[in-house]
């Protein structure tokens, strides 16, 4: 395994183990951040381990024009039952991401030292927020990195049903012409219903390489 030391570095993608590790190590420094998203690998650990780094063997994309809305969801919007806004309250929503329960985890992977790193990250105008709001009360919503015409979405919250989904549905359809593909890392269900699909990692490189072209 691939320890990371002080230098700016990762290793090559072929170096990446079995279950999706390239590295072990590090810090959370702005500039390896964005190191790690210009090369598609992020940070994914519990706060009682050191930083894994991850780059996963399938990648799970949305291409905007995939997006699925179903009809409920359509009503959804119709009926105005959420109001949306971006980078108006991007701690909240990270802090609520790191609170929400999630099936299948113990605790959070997003802890203090993330908290503090990703909004850096906010104020430096890397990453993004978007804020679901109903009745002037923060319901849902989520972050992610902004790398050119690529989105790398990191976690989301819902504190009332489809707050998250429509929040992340009216953040697509908003900019389906600026980002070829949103990343959404890996697999769940939530977001296969909206068109999310697998890729391989090495496809997910091409669109990522062609991003960073000067």
């Amino acid at each position: 395994m691939y320890w990371l030391g002080q230098d700016l570095v990762f290793p090559d993608h072929s170096e990446v183990n079995d279950e999706g590790i390239i590295a072990i190590g590090g810090d959370l420094s702005v500039e390896r951040l964005k190191l790690a998203y210009q090369k598609g690998i992020f940070p994914w650990f519990n706060e009682d381990e050191p930083i894994i780094w991850w780059f996963p063997h399938d990648r799970f994309v949305l291409f905007p024009e995939d997006l699925h809305v179903s009809k409920s969801m359509k009503k959804v919007f119709k009926d105005k039952t959420f109001t949306f806004t971006e980078n108006k309250a991007f701690r909240e929503v990270i802090i609520n991401c790191s609170q929400a329960n999630r099936k299948g985890q113990d605790g959070t992977w997003i802890t203090n030292d993330m908290i503090e790193a990703y909004c850096k990250l906010n104020e430096l105008g890397v990453a993004k927020s978007i804020e679901v709001w109903q009745n002037n009360e923060l319901v849902g919503g989520f972050y992610g990195i902004e790398m050119g015409n690529i989105f790398c979405g990191e976690s989301m919250f819902a504190k009332v049903s489809n707050a998250s989904k429509a929040g992340f549905i009216q953040f697509v359809a908003k900019y389906h012409k600026k980002y070829e593909l949103i990343d959404c890392q890996v697999y769940t269900e939530h977001l296969a219903s909206l068109g999310a699909v697998e890729i391989p990692s090495d496809i997910f490189l091409d669109y990522l390489e062609d991003n960073n072209q000067p």
